[in-house]
């Protein structure tokens, strides 16, 4: 099983791209869709926050099967939330 410090180091990782994509965008359209581009930077570390909370805190601490198990459901929440919030920046050039 992957370590929790590497979890983190990706949680870290990717919501870090995510603010830097926000900040590119910003930069090239500065008059655009500010109030969209501020609510995904808000819902970025809002799932920063929650990532990190739920990393801290798994369900089960005396199963490990059951902590191998939140382990891989935070993993892919992980990954599906990301790439809903890397959607939205995507669909702000439209």
């Amino acid at each position: 099983m992957a370590s929790i410090k590497n979890l983190k180091k990706d949680i870290s990782y990717l919501i870090s791209e995510i603010i830097y994509d926000i900040k590119l965008y910003m930069l090239l359209n500065p008059e655009q869709n500010t109030g969209t581009v501020y609510s995904i930077i808000e819902d970025a570390v809002e799932l920063h926050n929650l990532m990190y909370q739920r990393a801290n805190h798994p369900d089960g601490k005396d199963s490990p099967k059951l902590v191998r198990q939140h382990y891989s459901v935070l993993r892919a929440d992980l990954t599906s939330q990301t790439h809903s919030l890397f959607e939205r920046i995507s669909k702000l050039k439209d």
